[in-house]
């Protein structure tokens, strides 16, 4: 079962794919988001499923594929959390997670262009398994407590502008990380429950070249432990975005150019789906 939300900018409807069929989700939510995954929203869209009450939403085919959450109140990221891509960044593995937030304002659909920022010369592409919150989550007991917590999974473009990250940012990386549009999102919200997030592939492309290529079996910081650990730090909230970091094979390593006008990346990871946007300038 993938949750959805498709149509327009601004517009979209949220949807539900399961068994070859796209449904429309309306007759339970007017979106998908927080609240309505606070209210039990997976469980209630497996039950409305079974019992014939959704309807086939025609032409889902032809929609724009938004980002699958609405509104996150926050981005919570998580750097440096593969070894190889630490020592590529020219870092050791961090004794914690290093944490940093990005705008919520970055989230778009998962093949909307992506706008390169007037001045920006060295945007990177990171593939990224994104957590979505689905129970509030503060001051944890336990990192086996945190699972109950996660709603589900997507993919994520944690777009990267490094020179504003390493150079502008003074340590903080904020800055290199909030351009508009920095976070395709999507394509689905796969739930929690079908997935296990401590082996799945993930890979990256630029223009139909191979990039990275790794598995979330070399997170140095599992998903559990993630959420336990922020829920220390921070309280999440339904529908916040956690992206557990990247691998290697990113343009920091010097092995490959930036990113220009009219290049195209693609990501996917294993069972989450894929995504492909272009990045356009604006000047």
């Amino acid at each position: 079962m993938h949750l959805l939300r498709l149509g327009p900018l601004g517009q979209e409807i949220p949807a539900v794919a399961s068994d070859g069929a796209t449904h429309d989700l309306r007759p339970l939510t007017a979106d998908v988001d927080g609240a309505f995954l606070a209210a039990d929203g997976v469980a209630r869209t497996r039950a409305a499923l079974a019992a014939g009450e959704l309807p086939v939403l025609d032409g889902a085919d032809t929609l724009r594929r938004g980002a699958p959450i609405a509104r996150p109140a926050a981005v919570v990221c998580v750097g440096q959390n593969y070894a190889a891509h630490a020592r590529e960044s020219g870092a050791e593995p961090p004794r914690l997670p290093i944490i940093f937030f990005k705008h919520p304002n970055t989230v778009a659909g998962p093949d909307d262009a992506v706008p390169l920022p007037p001045g920006a010369e060295k945007v990177d592409w990171e593939v990224e398994l994104a957590v979505v919150i689905g129970r509030r989550a503060s001051y944890l007991p336990s990192v086996e407590a945190a699972r109950e917590h996660v709603a589900g999974y997507t993919v994520v473009d944690d777009v990267s502008e490094r020179a504003w990250q390493l150079d502008d940012s003074l340590g903080q990386w904020s800055k290199g990380k909030c351009g508009p549009g920095f976070l395709p999102t999507g394509p689905a919200l796969v739930p929690a429950d079908e997935v296990d997030p401590g082996g799945l592939r993930l890979r990256s492309f630029v223009n139909g070249q191979p990039r990275q290529d790794s598995s979330t079996a070399d997170m140095i910081f599992g998903v559990d432990a993630i959420v336990h650990h922020l829920s220390q730090y921070m309280a999440l909230e339904p529908g916040d975005l956690i992206c557990t970091g990247t691998p290697e094979g990113v343009a920091l390593s010097g092995r490959f150019p930036y990113l220009r006008d009219g290049d195209e990346v693609t990501l996917e990871i294993e069972h989450l789906g894929r995504q492909t946007h272009t990045f356009t300038s604006l000047t």
